[in-house]
């Protein structure tokens, strides 16, 4: 009967004697079986066995038997006689053939015994990437098929613009490179994770789910968010393990402030950090409301004031992401401490036009972060001597965004939630009344806790003027799943959302979503195995620990994902809202069935939620689909994408035919329009009523989404208007989160959706011809500035925004 052994450092200079030796290459699986009988180790213990495999190393490192003797010193019992007598056989076939010619190579002895590596106590380098899962021959069938990007060449712009990462040779990657690395650094996660925890790893099935997502990732079926195109598996994940840039949202509650282990600048701090990741934050007021359980009648945190009695203490600012935080929890904890007045050094923050290495972009200076802490020093000398107020929480975070923005060139948004009641929360965008928000009021949506049953109307006609405030309803989010369903009390820590709504969070909780295509797909069977891909990777991505412990607690124990869907308004076009009914549903359940599995082979929680349907925006380009649940602006449009003026990408444009003019926000800056069908009987935004929008999100509330439904109802200001409060009085008990625009066709200049006529479209058509990206190999890619989702690009939400004020008289009062 053959034991578990531990292959002594003598047994091991044995074996690779054998190995070394051509000759002796038929001997090989006798000696290895010899070895079985005669190592003084049997029932070794796990430590054993690594303490037998180390002093085999030592003893002759150099061998390339080694690799397989690493293998067979895992075997641990009576049940793994069978793999012994395989990997003999292994073994003696490459000695045998290697017998003419020279000894094996450590690497080709690594290939013939892979299938022994999910056996206990593998590699002792268990970090290490697995071995390639994606073969050459897989990706060769690839290498001539034309992605199916979307739009007329606009989503193959989008992608050259946005994702194509710089090559270590300098030239940008191609669809199928992006794909690999997205797929083998999702595969590295896992591999990471199991290895580390000494959880078995079983290579073919990996090999077999890895070439699936690849397939139906390159075909579009399903695509990662557009922070997981441009982050995973490159050297941000690999090398600097910063996992947290690969999620999407995250919310913040101030009301931490008022704990006193943590800093008062904390949340501050947590936003900026994250937001210079790319992750779009949502944040509270509550830091400005008597502390929980408090019988003070203080509104909130109190603000000492710097002392200026004291030494100015000067900061030197490093030139990093942490260094510019950093710098402003010092600036922030100064004013609430009654500490030293700190004043900064800006001198090691690299120049204008300088590029942004790990993110992409260039830098735009120290200015950025000079005006920020202008403005919080601002802000807070107000509120010194008196507790901090709502207005002031707001400022800070508002400003914060705008810095980001401006000086790091990242894609990030913010949202506030306040409370139904307070006129000063109502009143923050009403220039009128805060005449000195205008410059940066502009970085966060704003939407208010809702209670059930309170009257709509006040709020209602605010919308109206301007499109905010928005809807939370915190006691649905907490309380149920999918709302088709009993509440189940789930969420009972829930204290916000992120910033389109689509999922319900914990303070310092952050969460990564994952978009699918139904339209893409030619049968529910298909969807439903796209689902295992897209669930795979979103689930993935929690296995990847934060630099932020308050968020790794509440992560270690949600695991929250959100698996979307994109293109729905054509896939109710293609099969009718029964049928799609019934996608739902399976689909829904098909996730839960994958949670079970994977969450017990990957030995963690299961998902508290799983399920969304989030706005989308360029990744939804790429795919040729309409955004979210929501309708297209018309089945025709002009589609305006912004440039960098000196990018590579603007000459294949120009000789394919496309217009291409200057921004007039910006000369540093190009527009080029698509022409765009979206789909022959696809009905425009303005032929669906407000009723339709509001029942949809209703419908995917209930079959589908667990977490939430994104979802901003457009609406005519004239016609219906009036009708909001009603409606929110009927659906208050079907949503979770709700938000509202007036409809405004061409508000503004240049705006990035407009619609044309079929004769237009074919105008713009008639002068095109197929263009051809080959010949651009060097792009400076430059990342999205805004949330990765149908709201526009920054400079864009401040035009709207502008255009909304200025259009009709904004209120002083209710």
């Amino acid at each position: 009967m053959l034991r578990a052994a531990v292959v002594s450092a003598t047994a091991a200079r044995t074996a690779c004697s054998i190995y070394s030796s051509t000759a002796a290459a038929a001997a090989a699986p006798t000696a290895l079986l010899e070895l079985t009988r005669a190592s003084p180790c049997l029932s070794a213990s796990p430590s054993r066995r690594a303490s037998g495999w180390t002093a085999a190393a030592r003893a002759s490192p150099s061998s390339a038997a080694l690799a397989s003797w690493h293998h067979y010193s895992s075997l641990r019992t009576v049940h793994d006689a069978q793999p012994v007598r395989r990997l003999a056989t292994q073994i003696a076939k490459i000695s045998a053939s290697a017998a003419a010619s020279s000894a094996p190579t450590a690497g080709a002895l690594h290939e013939s015994t892979a299938e022994f590596a999910g056996y206990p106590y593998a590699p002792s380098n268990r970090r290490e990437p697995p071995r390639t899962l994606l073969s050459k021959r897989f990706l060769e069938k690839f290498k001539d098929v034309k992605p199916p990007f979307g739009y007329n060449g606009l989503g193959e712009m989008v992608y050259r613009r946005t994702y194509s990462r710089k090559k270590p040779d300098g030239s940008n990657e191609t669809w199928a490179e992006t794909v690999q690395r997205v797929v083998e650094g999702t595969f590295n996660m896992q591999y990471r994770w199991c290895s580390n925890r000494r959880l078995p790893w079983r290579h073919g099935l990996a090999q077999k789910r890895a070439e699936d997502m690849y397939e139906r990732m390159f075909h579009m079926k399903f695509l990662p968010p557009g922070r997981g195109l441009w982050a995973m598996g490159s050297p941000l994940t690999e090398e600097r393990e910063l996992f947290a840039a690969l999620n999407n949202c995250a919310f913040v509650s101030t009301e931490c402030m008022h704990d006193p282990e943590l800093k008062r600048s904390k949340p501050f701090a947590f936003l900026m950090d994250m937001s210079m990741l790319g992750v779009g934050v949502g944040f509270d007021t509550k830091g400005a409301e008597p502390a929980p359980n408090s019988r003070k009648k203080a509104e909130g945190v109190f603000v000492k004031g710097v002392n200026l009695s004291k030494k100015v203490e000067t900061i030197q600012i490093a030139d990093s992401r942490e260094g510019w935080v950093e710098s402003v929890v010092a600036l922030i904890d100064s004013y609430f401490d009654g500490t030293n007045p700190v004043q900064f050094d800006y001198s090691k923050i690299r120049g204008p036009g300088q590029p942004i290495k790990g993110f992409g972009g260039h830098s735009s200076g120290p200015g950025a972060l000079q005006e920020l802490h202008i403005g919080l020093r601002d802000v807070l000398d107000r509120c010194s001597g008196q507790a901090i107020t709502l207005t002031a929480i707001v400022d800070m975070m508002n400003l914060i965004g705008k810095c980001v923005v401006s000086g790091n060139v990242r894609q990030t948004a913010e949202i506030a939630f306040g409370p139904a009641t307070s006129e000063e929360y109502l009143d923050l965008k009403n220039h009128a009344v805060n005449p000195q928000r205008a410059a940066f009021s502009w970085t966060s949506n704003n939407s208010i806790f809702a209670d059930l049953g309170m009257d709509y109307g006040p709020a209602c006609k605010r919308i109206v003027d301007n499109g905010e405030p928005g809807f939370a309803w915190l006691d649905n989010m907490r309380q149920f799943s999918r709302m088709l369903n009993l509440p189940d009390g789930k969420d009972h820590r829930a204290s916000g959302g992120n910033p389109c709504l689509e999922q319900t969070l914990e303070s310092f909780e952050l969460c990564c979503l994952v978009e699918t295509f139904p339209h893409n797909h030619s049968s529910l069977e298909d969807f439903l195995a796209t689902l295992d891909a897209a669930y795979l990777y979103a689930k993935t991505v929690t296995l990847g620990q934060t630099h932020w412990p308050e968020s790794n607690r509440v992560l270690l124990r949600n695991r929250r994902i959100g698996c979307s869907m994109s293109g729905i308004a054509l896939q109710l076009q293609k099969i009718g809202i029964h049928q799609f009914r019934d996608w739902c549903t399976k689909g829904y359940e098909r996730i839960q069935e994958l949670d079970r599995e994977f969450s017990d082979e990957f030995a963690i929680p299961r998902s508290i939620k799983t399920t969304s349907v989030k706005p989308s925006g360029t990744v939804s380009l790429l795919a040729g689909a309409t955004p979210g649940m929501h309708y297209p602006e018309s089945r025709y449009c002009r589609r305006r994408v912004r440039v960098s003026a000196q990018s590579d990408l603007l000459p294949p444009l120009i000789k394919a035919g496309y217009h291409v003019e200057p921004d007039v926000h910006s000369s540093k800056t190009m527009i080029v329009s698509f022409p765009v069908d979206v789909g022959e009987d696809l009905r425009a935004a303005s032929e669906v009523s407000m009723w339709e929008q509001l029942s949809l999100a209703s419908f995917l509330q209930r079959h589908w989404a667990d977490n939430q439904v994104s979802c901003t109802v457009t609406f005519d200001p004239q016609t219906e208007g009036g009708q909001l409060p009603f409606a929110l009085d009927y659906f208050q008990y079907q949503l979770k989160g709700i938000s509202f625009l007036p409809r405004r066709p061409n508000a503004y200049a240049q705006m990035p959706i407009e619609a044309i006529s079929r004769e237009e479209y074919e105008q713009m058509m008639a002068g095109l011809s197929p263009v051809d990206f080959s010949a651009v190999g060097n792009i400076d890619i430059t990342p999205d500035k805004f949330c990765d989702s149908s709201v526009c690009t920054i400079e864009e939400a401040r035009d709207a925004a502008s255009a909304l004020a200025t259009s009709t008289p904004t209120p002083t009062s209710v």
